[in-house]
């Protein structure tokens, strides 16, 4: 953990209220998370927000961020649409440990209507805290990267 780390962390009105508990519990943790909404409850789309924090993982102005929809399969999609973004949905704390140690994933995403607040805290903290294992994972990481299905 790198204290006071930058961590961007948005969602859309289905993700709000676990953002807003995320970003305490970013703080407790020690990083300064960086809100770039939704600052409400109000219909919103989603890809909007999944651009805020991507886009600023993607131009490396950030190494990591957070996303939170409804399921967090929306935001998923959306941040992987972007250049060196490898974005995660995990469902239990494994997941989140072997997104970082395998697939280097660089941006978590989460369901606000399927995580608990306590999972939820569960999830990034173990997502935080794990590191890329790399060796025979880094290969098919640069892998992901040259991919490029519109050439």
């Amino acid at each position: 953990m790198q204290m006071g780390e930058k961590i961007p962390i948005g969602s859309d009105h289905a993700g709000y209220e676990l953002k807003q508990d995320l970003i305490e519990y970013l703080k407790e943790l020690g990083y300064e998370p960086e809100d770039v909404g939704t600052y409400g409850t109000a219909s919103v789309d989603y890809p909007d927000f999944a651009e805020a924090v991507a886009g600023v993982v993607s131009r490396g102005e950030r190494k990591r961020g957070v996303l939170i929809c409804g399921t967090g399969i929306g935001m998923s999609m959306s941040a992987n649409k972007f250049p060196e973004v490898r974005a995660a949905l995990a469902v239990n704390e494994q997941m989140a440990e072997i997104s970082r140690r395998h697939n280097d994933a660089n941006i978590l995403t989460l369901g606000g209507r399927f995580h608990e607040k306590l999972l939820a805290r569960k999830i990034l903290k173990r997502w935080l805290e794990t590191d890329f294992e790399g060796g025979r994972h880094a290969r098919r990481v640069e892998k992901i990267a040259k991919l490029n299905l519109n050439k």
